[in-house]
């Protein structure tokens, strides 16, 4: 995959079409502790467009017109984590939103295994690897390896979704799928306003 990387924003006037795919690296998991790093974007086309954030360079108002569109379907898998972490560094919220992970465990349910590297090995026939998953993507310059992997983080959700849209039509669940990712926004906001670990529905 090809990687156009940027700092700190996307490019003015960069046109990725309808229905974006969207991955991000960050220092670790926790939000509140760990910044975000780099945003990587594709249209589907086999380019990857990458966003490094500097420490606090955090304004990328081209970055932050396209996560708000109503008009662009954002792409993710995952879409909780990623979500999150915009609406914690960005101060925007994503939407609308659709998730192959929340399509996976409405339609795959003969597996507890909905990882991005199991979706993508079983519906489309192609390992990925993970190798740089755990490096520093904190680091002011990021090595080819970082930038590859990332790449390929959104290299196949378009296809994903494809696949993921087909059953989920067969098995009647594309309403209810667009009832969850419609909810995404919201679950954002409890996971930082401190209900990330509480199910509220419960009794």
């Amino acid at each position: 995959m090809k990687i156009k990387l940027y700092k700190n924003d996307l490019p003015d006037g960069l046109d990725l079409g309808p229905i974006v795919a969207i991955d991000t690296e960050t220092l670790g998991l926790n939000p509140f502790r760990d910044r975000l790093c780099l945003a990587q974007l594709s249209s589907g086309d086999g380019v990857c467009h990458a966003v490094q954030f500097m420490p606090g360079g955090y304004n990328a108002p081209n970055l932050k017109k396209l996560l708000s569109d109503p008009n662009t379907i954002k792409l993710f898998h995952f879409a909780r984590f990623d979500v999150t972490m915009f609406q914690r560094h960005l101060e925007v919220v994503t939407a609308p939103i659709y998730c192959t992970k929340i399509a996976s465990k409405l339609v795959r349910t003969y597996t507890d295994k909905h990882g991005l590297k199991d979706l993508v090995r079983e519906l489309l026939g192609v390992d990925l690897s993970k190798e740089q998953q755990s490096s520093d993507w904190g680091a002011p310059e990021l090595s080819e390896r970082q930038l590859a992997y990332a790449g390929n983080d959104v290299a196949y959700l378009h296809r994903l979704k494809e696949v993921l849209d087909t059953m989920l039509a067969r098995e009647g669940r594309t309403e209810l799928a667009a009832s969850c990712f419609n909810f995404l926004p919201t679950r954002t906001a409890l996971d930082l306003a401190g209900w990330g670990e509480v199910d509220i529905f419960a009794h």
